[in-house]
């Protein structure tokens, strides 16, 4: 583990609430993690199919115990990590936390609450692995148009599946639906066709919005924030940057004028 990795904290409110061994969903602009004593049972993100697509794609049916317990519980934990990447990933927005219990939610029903060290480490690995593959996060949210294959040039089976899905107008979320497949696994091969010439390349942004307190630069494939229907009376944490404020459920504050931020960034740049 690199030292910037070993070094690096996602979400440092995901870690007080699991000190504080908390119970409630911590929404944030891509997803929601639900928290049950401090350990995170469940994560929904509009990017990441869940277990019912996985295991509908790969033939296999949720009814009449054509399921083991086992294969169920695979399968719960490996969508649960593909969404709290992206849940994870940095917003524009403050994360807040609704306490209480998750009756009627899929965490009540999870076999086997993650330690949130466990998600904050592998969400990191994750981040790592797609920079080594391909270090330019545009291709993530981009439509997928594929490009021919030079001559000789070897293309995988899954790599196969996937060009043949990418119609010039999916993005890589859209992809990972149609095919069943997890967010993350689709954006990695995204990023190795990319490294191999096999998909077309756009543009990094010349100034990219800056990410507030974030330990890692990267680019969410998600557009739009994510709002949770569960999220009543959220609890914002303003006034210091994105989740560096104090750990206050009773406080209350505005939330940050963006808009009028940009113009105000936007006049100094001008003047320079």
């Amino acid at each position: 583990m690199s030292t910037r990795t070993a070094q690096a904290v996602v979400s440092p409110m995901l870690l007080r609430l699991a000190k504080e061994r908390a119970t409630g969903a911590l929404v944030r602009d891509h997803g929601t993690l639900y928290l049950v004593d401090g350990r995170v049972a469940h994560a929904e993100s509009p990017v990441a199919p869940g277990p019912d697509v996985l295991l509908s794609a790969g033939g296999r049916q949720l009814r009449q115990g054509r399921v083991s317990a086992g294969e169920l519980e695979i399968c719960h934990l490996g969508a649960l990590f593909d969404a709290a990447f992206f849940a994870l990933a940095p917003g524009r927005g403050p994360a807040r936390f609704q306490y209480g219990t998750l009756h009627g939610t899929h965490a009540a029903r999870a076999a086997r609450p993650v330690p949130a060290i466990d998600i904050e480490r592998e969400t990191l690995r994750r981040r790592e692995l797609l920079d080594h593959v391909w270090p330019y996060p545009a291709v993530d949210a981009a439509p997928v148009v594929p490009r021919t294959a030079a001559p000789g040039q070897t293309v995988t089976p899954r790599q196969r599946a996937l060009l043949a899905q990418a119609d010039g107008h999916r993005t890589p979320a859209q992809l990972a639906w149609a095919l069943g497949r997890p967010a993350f696994h689709i954006l990695l091969e995204i990023r190795r066709l990319a490294a191999a010439g096999l998909v077309t390349t756009p543009p990094e942004p010349a100034v990219p919005d800056p990410v507030p307190h974030e330990s890692h630069a990267y680019a969410h494939p998600c557009a739009q924030p994510y709002a949770h229907p569960y999220a009543r009376e959220p609890i914002p944490y303003d006034g210091l940057p994105y989740e560096s404020a104090p750990y206050d459920p009773a406080g209350f504050a505005s939330e940050p004028d963006i808009a009028l931020l940009r113009r105000l960034r936007d006049a100094l740049e001008a003047h320079l």
